[in-house]
């Protein structure tokens, strides 16, 4: 069976306009997703899903499709990731009469990852369906804890620890081991997509990326922090 890759990139930013394709490094900030896309040996099909035709029109010249127009339901910020990814996979199983092994999703606001972390993602997923699992996500360890250093307030409004143990918990390294969903990677199966409602309701699993290559860009300094990063990154496989 194929094996798909889709970006998704809706035109509206609240955060930062026009993020999707604004020049990180001289490149628009989807080509990076796309070029690593292409560069995955596991993947045959490279799909945008995009409102936006002035993406649409950044996303072929890079090399990618766009066989579909995304709906406008689908392209406000109160729109959720999962419904983007059932109209993906659908749109793409009507236009190219084609059968999916897994449906892959790549951010494109988290141009850090690698090729080799989506290709382990992939493994992962191919080692572990059997097993029943519906699909895997990227992760990292949280820097904060909800055990530990994670705040809310009572009815009062006093400050008290999220959650809590029979025992208080007095160092970071006792505390449960939490994680962050880190919006880069997904790997899922296609009935999993169709039949589910959101991403966490059936069994999956995550890969740790690593903190250095979680962050995403939601606003001008993350974009500013991003691409220090990937100057440092490029400049050390020189």
């Amino acid at each position: 069976m194929t094996t798909l890759c889709v970006i998704s990139a809706r035109g509206g930013s609240r955060g930062l306009p026009g993020k999707n394709i604004r020049p990180l490094l001289e490149k628009p900030l989807i080509i990076w997703s796309i070029e690593q896309a292409l560069a995955t040996p596991e993947i045959d099909r490279v799909v945008v899903s995009t409102d936006s035709e002035e993406i649409a029109e950044v996303a072929r010249t890079a090399g990618a499709e766009t066989p579909f127009v995304r709906p406008d339901y689908l392209s406000s910020s109160e729109a959720g990731k999962f419904d983007v990814f059932k109209h993906a996979l659908a749109s793409c199983e009507s236009y190219y009469g084609e059968e999916y092994e897994f449906y892959l999703d790549l951010d494109c606001t988290n141009p850090l990852r690698d090729v080799s972390d989506i290709s382990a993602c992939i493994y992962q997923f191919r080692k572990r369906r059997g097993q029943g699992v519906d699909g895997v996500f990227t992760i990292c360890s949280a820097r904060k804890n909800p055990y530990f250093n994670l705040l809310e307030k009572d009815d009062a409004g006093a400050l008290k620890i999220c959650k809590k143990l029979q025992s208080t918990i007095v160092r970071r390294q006792d505390a449960p081991s939490v994680y962050e969903h880190v919006a880069g990677i997904y790997v899922l199966s296609p009935d999993y997509i169709r039949k589910a409602s959101h991403l966490l309701e059936g069994y999956t699993e995550g890969y740790d990326i690593g903190s250095e290559k979680s962050l995403d860009v939601d606003s001008d300094f993350d974009f500013l922090l991003i691409e220090y990063l990937m100057k440092r990154k490029l400049v050390h496989l020189l």
